[in-house]
């Protein structure tokens, strides 16, 4: 079996690069959070890889990744609309039919298909902060070409 999804993590990232945006401001995607990150961000994680045999002669493998929008605001203050408005923006550019798919020709494989498996909405209230999160599970099929 190829290993896939450290590509798709990549692709995921470059794609959500510069390109999400909340309150006229660019939403930082990463594959770790800095410590000096400021909020709202985006961090994008691997979750699964496992071969699926669809066929006796070609290898397919589904990648499940996970996408995070993490936000924060002063204790009693702030909502939900923000990770809501930006889980939003990922779910157009990812969450794809039929086109734009995260293209990993250059890493050796194509992506057939783009499923949201859900989106779970979270909040943790602590002392000085809540944190309102936005989870999106994204599962993709995947073959070397």
């Amino acid at each position: 079996m190829h290993e896939a999804i450290q590509y798709l993590r990549k692709g995921i990232l470059a794609k959500l690069s510069g390109a999400i945006t909340w309150n006229s401001q660019t939403v930082q995607a990463y594959n770790r959070v800095p410590s000096n990150a400021s909020y709202p961000y985006i961090i994008v994680y691997s979750v699964a890889s496992n071969e699926i045999d669809l066929n006796q002669s070609a290898l397919h493998i589904e990648c499940i990744t996970r996408i995070e929008v993490v936000d924060r605001a002063i204790s009693d203050d702030g909502g939900q609309l923000g990770v809501n408005s930006i889980m939003n923006q990922v779910l157009q550019l990812l969450r794809t039919r039929t086109a734009g798919y995260v293209d990993l020709t250059a890493d050796g494989f194509n992506v057939y298909t783009s499923v949201s498996e859900g989106v779970t909405y979270l909040q943790d209230d602590t002392a000085d902060h809540t944190y309102f999160r936005a989870i999106l599970e994204l599962s993709n099929r995947i073959q070397p070409v």
